[in-house]
């Protein structure tokens, strides 16, 4: 994650060659000030380019293949921060109960169920 300085850092940032923002170039402005802190993504964590309109249909294919293999969708918001202890059980099945009966609101509910193995359960 970012501090608050990212949005003046990124004010700074020049298009490279391909014409994008590099995210690579923000990491260096940190990395110069000596204020990177660098996590290694272990197994199951996966960085996506989605730069181009080729690479953003090859990350939705990762992405629903995921998905259709395990039978679970792929980074829900809300998930995340109820494992992290960001929201609490009840603002999850809020969360839940605004999504209705779609399959968005049914695995929230099943995550404040228990119902869902999720990296909160693991062991450390």
């Amino acid at each position: 994650f970012y501090d608050t300085r990212v949005v003046e850092f990124a004010k700074q940032v020049k298009p490279s060659l391909r014409g994008e923002l590099e995210i690579t170039t923000l990491n260096e402005m940190y990395l110069k000030k000596g204020d990177l802190n660098v996590q290694v993504l272990g197994r199951g964590y996966a960085w996506l380019d989605t730069g181009t309109i080729p690479s953003l249909f090859e990350a939705a294919n990762f992405v629903r293949t995921i998905e259709l293999t395990q039978g679970l969708p792929v980074s829900v918001v809300e998930e995340i921060a109820y494992n992290y202890g960001w929201i609490s059980k009840e603002q999850l099945l809020e969360a839940a109960e605004k999504y209705g009966k779609s399959s968005y609101g049914k695995h929230l509910l099943a995550v404040a169920q228990n119902k869902v193995y999720s990296a909160k359960y693991r062991s450390k």
